[in-house]
This record gives structure tokens, C-alpha cells and sequence, in this order.
């Protein structure tokens, strides 16, 4: 059966853009966000992703202070960002519970990464690592010691994007199926989590090596099968 695979498509068209080679990420800068930014954020964001954000979502990681959005800029031109939002354990959904202890505390935050993205010329330059590394250089702040976890959510068959944050040191925390709708098709996702200033899981029924076989197990089914789709 023939269907479409958004990041197949994406790969091939990557292919064929000569990157940017920076060498040095001294040329690059990094600001906030701000309202003027939107149609440029917008840009990036359709280049990036596959989900469609509505433009009253732009409207709040460009201006409500809630949201740690930042951009990395070069030559004046927004080429990559990080936007996550700090919440407290009080305010989190029962799913999103599961990420950390509840033992550390109702006013425990947990910081939920909503996008991470660099336009396709600027890959491989580290310009996602650098952005990431900043967010997790404010959580684990001396300011920051209350925030125990950063978690996302991920597309089951990004690998690229799966790769990136297992390097990262986040963990494979929980499968999700039908988390996205892709062009009106429903696609599986992963929780990643990483632990910071002194934070950990939940104890589960299993072992955790038995939790962990489970999810790496269902992790490959799903590479498995998403490989033999791009076939």
C-alpha cells in the first residue's frame, strides 16, 4: 500500500539543498522571541514540521512569558528555535503526571519542550544542540532547582529526531498511539524525558529493566514497521 511519509518526502527534498556551513556558531545569536517574529516563525515552522499550528498558537510563544521561546539567529535571519513551556506538577494532566515522582512535591515544575526546529539549509551545524543546551543550562540554573524533568513528545517513526534526543541523554519514558494526526491520518508518538537537579520516574508495577525492554521493544516494532511502509 502506497502512503505518504512526510519525513520520506523531507528527506528527499534535504538531499538536494546545500547546507550552510557555519563552522563557528560564534556567527550566530541567540534572542527571545518576540510579536514581530510571527510571519518568520510561521516560515520556519511550516519547514520544519508537519503539524499545522494554528496563529493563535505564534501569538502566544511570541509574547506570553509563560513560554521559554528562543531563536537562533544569523545574519539577521531566524534559523532555528526552542520553545518550551515551564509548568507546575499541580497543573499537569494525569498523562503528563506520569513523567515525574509526585513525591518531589505538588509546586514541582516540569519543563514540556512544544518545538525545536532548525530551517533545512542550517542542519548539522549543532544549531539544535545549541538551543537545547541552553534550555537545560536554565532549568538546572540555580534559580531553576524546582524543575525536576524536561520531556516532548515525538513522531514514533522520527528517528533522526529520536537519535538527536537519546544523545541528548533523554529517555524513552511512553508509547502513544495515535498522538498525532498527519494529513488526516492518526501517527503513533513517543515520550522522551530527561531527568534534571535531582528528579526521577515514577515507580512503576514492572521492574524498571523490564519497563525499559517493553518500550524499546515496542520503539523498534514501530521503526519496523514504519521502514517496510517507506518500502
Amino acid at each position: 500500500m502506497d502512503t505518504f511519509n512526510w519525513y520520506l518526502e523531507k528527506t528527499s527534498t534535504l538531499q538536494q539543498i546545500k547546507p550552510v556551513g557555519l563552522y563557528d556558531l560564534s556567527n550566530l545569536q541567540l534572542r527571545f522571541l518576540c510579536p514581530q517574529d510571527i510571519n518568520e516563525v510561521n516560515a520556519l515552522c511550516v519547514d520544519c514540521f508537519p503539524v499545522e499550528y494554528p496563529r493563535s498558537w505564534y501569538e502566544d510563544i511570541t509574547s506570553n512569558p509563560k513560554f521559554y521561546s528562543l531563536a537562533a539567529i544569523h545574519k539577521s535571519t531566524i534559523v532555528g528555535i526552542i520553545v518550551a513551556e515551564i509548568k507546575l506538577y499541580i497543573k499537569l494532566t494525569p498523562k503528563e503526571r506520569e513523567v515525574v515522582s509526585p513525591s518531589a512535591g505538588k509546586f514541582t515544575q516540569v519543563g514540556y519542550i512544544l518545538s525545536l526546529g532548525v530551517t533545512k539549509a542550517y542542519r548539522r551545524n549543532g544549531i539544535a544542540s545549541l538551543l537545547l543546551d541552553n534550555l537545560v543550562s536554565h532549568l538546572t540554573s540555580a534559580e531553576s532547582q524546582n524543575c525536576k524533568a524536561i520531556f516532548l513528545h515525538v513522531l514514533s517513526s522520527n528517528s533522526s529526531a529520536i537519535s538527536f534526543y537519546e544523545r541528548k541523554s533523554f529517555r524513552l519514558h511512553s508509547f502513544h498511539p495515535y498522538y498525532y494526526m498527519i494529513n488526516g491520518i492518526n501517527k503513533d508518538g513517543f515520550a522522551y524525558v530527561l531527568y534534571i537537579n535531582g528528579g526521577h520516574q515514577q515507580w512503576m508495577i514492572l521492574y524498571p529493566f523490564k519497563q525499559n525492554l517493553i518500550f524499546s521493544i515496542m520503539q523498534h516494532l514501530c521503526m519496523y514497521f514504519s521502514n517496510r511502509i517507506k518500502k
